[in-house]
C-alpha cells in the first residue's frame, strides 16, 4: 500500500499532497472524498471543510459530525480532538443545519 501512495505522490505537483498524508484522512475517507471529486489536499482546501463536507453528505448519508471536524482538522493539520471549542461550536452548528 505504501509503494502505491508513493506512486500516486509522484504524479502530484510540490504545492499537492496526497489526501492520506493529511491529519485525520484514512484510506476510507480519502476514498469517499475521491468519489466526490476531492483528490489532493490543494482541492480540499480550495473547496473548505463544509462544502466537502455537503459533497460527503449527499452520498455518504451517515457521515457525521466527526467526520466534518476531521476534514477541518486535516486543512488546519492539527488532530480534529485539538481544534478550538470555537470552530467546533461553529461547525456543530452547521452539521445541525443539515439536519
Amino acid at each position: 500500500m505504501r509503494d502505491k501512495i508513493d506512486a500516486e505522490d509522484k504524479n502530484l505537483t510540490e504545492n499537492q499532497v496526497s489526501l492520506t498524508k493529511l491529519a485525520n484522512i484514512g484510506a476510507e475517507m480519502a476514498h469517499k472524498l475521491e468519489s466526490v471529486g476531492i483528490h489532493t489536499s490543494e482541492q480540499l482546501a480550495g473547496v473548505g471543510a463544509k462544502k466537502a463536507f455537503s459533497m460527503l453528505k449527499e452520498k455518504y448519508p451517515r457521515v457525521c459530525l466527526v467526520h466534518l471536524y476531521a476534514l477541518e482538522g486535516a486543512i488546519q493539520n492539527v488532530e480534529f480532538n485539538n481544534l478550538s471549542a470555537e470552530t467546533k461550536a461553529d461547525l456543530k452548528a452547521f452539521s445541525d443545519r443539515l439536519k
